[in-house]
């Protein structure tokens, strides 16, 4: 029962940011309270040094993002899964030229991915609407800069998707995130 309501309140929430994401530009009252937040904040830092603000902002965002991840799941648990999937793997690997033994093994794979994928979707209640609000908040800040390349090389899109997952690595590691 708890986790049918858990699905539904997690599919409500990206339903809502959904609607935010649709709305922003029809609802004045969405987007001028989100400016109101983060021009005086993150508009800042990018009015400060466009790249080196840039990064502290994506920084911060991953650093949040990840620590949301630390905290609203269950790392025991995420862990046993992993460890019981690298298992099975190491297994397959020793069953190539059996390939009954293999579609047995990732039969048991299935069930522990769904349950990962359970415990990995937690963090999206926390953190679906404010990364939907940040995105559309960056491109409106980029869309008025102008054509702007971070560090001359790329869009605040693909900056922020690459810097994001190299220090979501490097947080994840430091923060002994699963």
């Amino acid at each position: 029962m708890v986790k049918k309501i858990r699905l539904r309140f997690i599919i409500l929430i990206m339903l809502a940011s959904t609607l935010i994401a649709g709305l922003w530009d029809s609802v004045p009252m969405i987007k001028d309270s989100i400016h109101f937040i983060f021009d005086p904040t993150a508009g800042i830092l990018l009015k400060w040094n466009l790249d080196w603000g840039m990064v502290i902002i994506v920084l911060l965002i991953t650093l949040i993002m990840t620590l949301v991840q630390k905290y609203t799941t269950d790392q025991n648990e995420l862990k046993r899964l992993k460890g019981e999937q690298k298992k099975i793997q190491e297994e397959m690997k020793q069953c190539k030229d059996n390939p009954q033994k293999m579609m047995e093994l990732q039969k048991q794979t299935m069930p522990m991915t769904m349950e990962m994928m359970k415990h990995s979707m937690q963090p999206l209640i926390y953190t679906a609407v404010p990364i939907v609000l940040f995105f559309r908040w960056f491109n409106d800040y980029f869309v008025a800069a102008g054509d702007v390349k971070i560090f001359g090389l790329l869009s605040w899109f693909w900056f922020y998707l690459l810097a994001s997952i190299v220090f979501s690595i490097a947080i994840r590691k430091l923060f002994k995130v699963e």
